[in-house]
């Protein structure tokens, strides 16, 4: 079977984004299920978070502009089942040079075709950049679902519908007819205030069987783990951040590989 595709996606930064893709990769790649990351934000943020360099010429922007094939910018996260399409600085003047190229949307879709089959991949996440750009419109033309990592408080809520109209306009446009939501993770959740749980009901409501039963919680230990080079599961792995992300993976699988 072909990899399942995911764009790990909200316009708004600090929301988890980058931490939910990188956990949820290292959990998964911990339950043997083969997985690769693709880092498409130009501050590289989940590559440095597994500890690897940033090299120019080595990740994701040539296979983008020319829509390649990128098998030769995957590389070894030093993590068994878990590997990386790192980003680069380069990749901040994709955007300029995507939009003057015909099926400019499409060029990721393009690269990652191979890998989705040839490979023996079974999931591929994509960490997108914190804007609606071509960057992250590329990474949802290549996703079979969008996971949207949305912060437990109310204004998070309006860029919730701005990225659901998104995919709307992508099925619209006939673009990528098959992109579904996938899912909607509450990240940064303090179960101590009324606050978090009012949002999460709220989401709920609107989004009826799309949010993960599994919150994220505030946790310092998710933040000091990159500064080590480290996931959260080897470096304070019976925190709550871990056993949330642990638990995360374990729905995920369960929604999308069963």
């Amino acid at each position: 079977m072909p990899a399942l595709t995911f764009a790990i996606a909200n316009q708004k930064g600090g929301v988890g984004k980058t931490t939910t893709t990188v956990s949820l990769g290292h959990a998964l790649a911990l339950m043997d299920v083969p997985t690769l990351i693709v880092d498409m934000d130009p501050q590289a943020n989940a590559t440095s978070c597994l500890g690897l360099e940033k090299k120019p010429g080595k990740g994701i922007y040539e296979p983008l502009l020319n829509g390649s094939d990128v098998a030769s910018r995957v590389i070894s996260s030093n993590r068994k089942n878990l590997w990386v399409v790192p980003s680069e600085l380069d990749l901040a003047a994709a955007e300029l040079e995507l939009s003057g190229q015909d099926e400019y949307l499409m060029k990721l879709r393009s690269s990652l075709n191979s890998l989705k089959v040839h490979y023996g991949l079974q999931v591929i996440l994509i960490d997108c950049p914190p804007t609606l750009g071509l960057l992250s419109m590329n990474s949802l033309c290549a996703a079979d679902y969008l996971v949207v990592t949305l912060q437990s408080e109310y204004l998070a809520m309006e860029g919730l519908g701005q990225i659901t109209n998104v995919v709307s306009k992508l099925h619209e446009a006939g673009v990528n007819p098959d992109l579904a939501l996938g899912g909607i993770v509450m990240t940064m959740y303090d179960s101590r205030t009324r606050l978090s749980y009012e949002v999460w009901q709220e989401v709920n409501q609107y989004y009826q069987g799309k949010v993960f039963r599994t919150a994220i919680p505030r946790n310092s230990r998710l933040s000091e783990a990159p500064s080590f080079g480290q996931t959260v599961f080897e470096y304070a792995p019976e925190s709550s951040g871990s056993l949330a992300y642990r638990s995360f993976a374990r729905e995920f699988a369960a929604r999308f590989l069963t």
